[in-house]
């Protein structure tokens, strides 16, 4: 089997990539010494992948929430549930759904080929019945419901159906209760054989182990496709370049009113690459971060609290920077906002300010290898976006105040939409 060493030369390190024949990628990071072991078994296949084409170029249209769905059914198998079968090992077992992913796994600190066995067996053998599925039905839908009364999630998914027309990320990952009353056992083993097609997924481990052992172990017990399906497209739909509308607002059960505000940018790439994920984070941290004057001022005027946040939303064929938190201002605070990026827009950037971050995101980047866990999901970023892990500590490594710069392009006040959930 071939194994290639990918590595760093900046910061010495280094990981085995192995690329299986069924086309499934087996990235492994040993961990001498460490006590613990972390396992991810994934597949790019998340919420916004509710078209394809078939065989025939038709397009398919799936229910909305059929990837969550899938997830939570794939744990149940003839010869038991998979977290039963963890608990006796005394492993951590989870699994997720995002937009563009879906991923199960576990961390322990022994027995560890006995919960990859299990790991392996139940991702590669689906078992759904018109029972179970309708059980299921009852089960997400409450779930749906809880999710729609909560503030966080209310505030965040409104803001992305007044940003976006088209792109399925508007869509709540799991769905609506209408649209998983449509799935059914037919429908779950037609999205698994086709996005959970070997060619789609990858294995992500780290811990204390011996990587060419742990291949044997999983060339030796990875159950093949009788048909594979790896031509399988997803359809994403085209999106205007406006947004749909600026303001949306809606009353839930809160002591003070909750924020969201997006920047929609126009020609997001079907992945982002490295030098921009990087540019786009410091850009943020330089204009918003502990450090930065504005937000010393939005705390001075009262307008934010400790609950305040941003991040670089991004996926395929979407990307937004998001601010997020408590205010009795929203408005105001999208204002200082905007007056802050206009003025970096035309001075030049504090180039201690942006030293510091620069140096505090390489920093924050480097401690990431000290736990199995962050590892893991690093790799795991890097899979699904399609960039390598080195070489976004490269990009922090050679980024200048330019680059940073013409990121600022991304606030534009007619791409912008501002979601409030004031109290009731």
């Amino acid at each position: 089997m071939n194994k290639t060493v990918i590595k760093s030369e900046l910061i010495k390190k280094e990981y085995i990539l192995n690329e299986h024949p069924s086309g499934l990628k087996i990235m492994l990071y040993p961990m001498q010494g460490f006590s613990s072991n972390y396992a991810i078994f994934g597949t790019k296949y998340g919420s916004v992948d509710n078209a394809y084409l078939n065989e025939n170029g038709e397009k398919v249209d799936l229910p909305e929430g059929i990837a969550h769905f899938l997830e939570h059914k794939l744990f149940e198998s003839e010869d038991g549930d998979a977290f039963t079968k963890y608990a006796k090992t005394g492993a951590y077992s989870n699994a997720y759904t995002s937009f563009d992913r879906t991923c199960y796994l576990f961390s322990c600190s022994n027995r560890f080929y006995d919960n990859l066995k299990i790991l392996l067996d139940f991702v590669r053998s689906p078992y759904f019945t018109e029972a179970t599925v309708s059980k299921e039905q009852g089960i997400i839908g409450q779930e749906i419901r809880m999710y729609d009364d909560m503030p966080n999630w209310r505030v965040m998914f409104n803001m992305l159906e007044g940003m976006f027309y088209n792109h399925p990320v508007r869509i709540d990952i799991a769905g609506t209760v209408q649209s998983i009353a449509k799935i059914t056992h037919n429908t779950l083993y037609d999205c698994y054989n086709r996005f959970y097609d070997l060619s789609n997924m990858f294995i992500v481990l780290a811990g204390d182990f011996n990587t060419d052992e742990v291949l044997d172990f999983i060339y030796k017990n990875l159950k093949l496709p009788e048909n594979p399906m790896a031509n399988t497209k997803s359809v994403i739909p085209d999106e205007p370049k406006e947004v749909k509308e600026n303001f949306v607002s809606c009353k839930l059960d809160v002591a003070k009113p909750l924020f969201c505000l997006g920047f929609k940018e126009s020609d997001a790439a079907e992945t982002p690459d490295a030098m921009q994920l990087v540019s786009t984070e410091i850009l943020l941290k330089m204009l918003a971060g502990s450090a930065s004057p504005l937000y010393r001022e939005l705390l001075e005027k009262g307008l934010i609290n400790e609950e305040f946040s941003f991040e670089y939303f991004n996926g395929r064929g979407f990307a937004l920077p998001i601010f997020e938190g408590e205010s009795d201002n929203p408005k105001e605070v999208m204002e200082l906002i905007l007056e802050k990026i206009e003025q970096y827009k035309n001075e030049a950037f504090d180039q201690k300010l942006f030293e510091a971050v620069r140096r505090e995101l390489y920093g924050r980047g480097i401690c990431r290898f000290d736990t199995a866990e962050s590892v893991c999901s690093m790799l795991t970023d890097a899979t699904v976006l399609n960039y390598d892990i080195f070489e976004y500590f490269e990009c922090i490594a050679k980024i200048t105040p330019d680059d940073v710069k013409k990121r600022l392009s991304l606030f534009d006040r007619k791409k912008a939409v501002l979601s409030v959930v004031n109290p009731v």
